[in-house]
């Protein structure tokens, strides 16, 4: 990344003092901090890029899922349908930011592809607990 800052210095005299020359502190008035136009540009494509993805798999993930259904029977029985969209919103919203927390706070301590492995074999363990109960129901 390139930057580059431009700044100024002050002499502060008193008098009957010698006369110093310090920096001055740095303000929106003596600093400016400019970034190169190709890497925001590169930055803002690639958050792009993520965002579109996440919530592409995410929205096509919750259609019809069971939080939909349930978010569709709670507006339906309710006279404020307002007041459901904005607790389920807050409560995805709630779990995304959890799923981010851990997800994040794991990748530090396990390998990527050990995360993708142990979810995979999770999802296929619960897979199959559905299969079993159907089976056995």
């Amino acid at each position: 990344m390139e930057l580059s800052v431009i700044s100024r210095s002050a002499t502060p005299t008193l008098e009957g003092s010698p006369t110093h020359s310090l920096p001055s502190p740095p303000s929106s008035h003596s600093a400016n901090v400019q970034l190169s136009p190709p890497v925001q540009q590169n930055n803002f494509r690639q958050a792009l890029r993520v965002f579109l993805s996440t919530f592409i798999t995410i929205f096509l993930a919750e259609l019809g899922d069971k939080t939909q259904v349930t978010t569709l029977l709670m507006s339906a029985e309710s006279q404020s349908p307002w007041v459901v969209f904005l607790g389920a919103g807050a409560a995805l919203v709630a779990t995304s930011l959890l799923g981010v927390w851990l997800g994040h706070w794991l990748s530090k301590r396990i390998s990527t592809r050990t995360l993708e492995t142990a979810a995979g074999a999770m999802l296929l363990l619960i897979a199959v607990m559905l299969l079993w109960d159907v089976v056995q129901g």
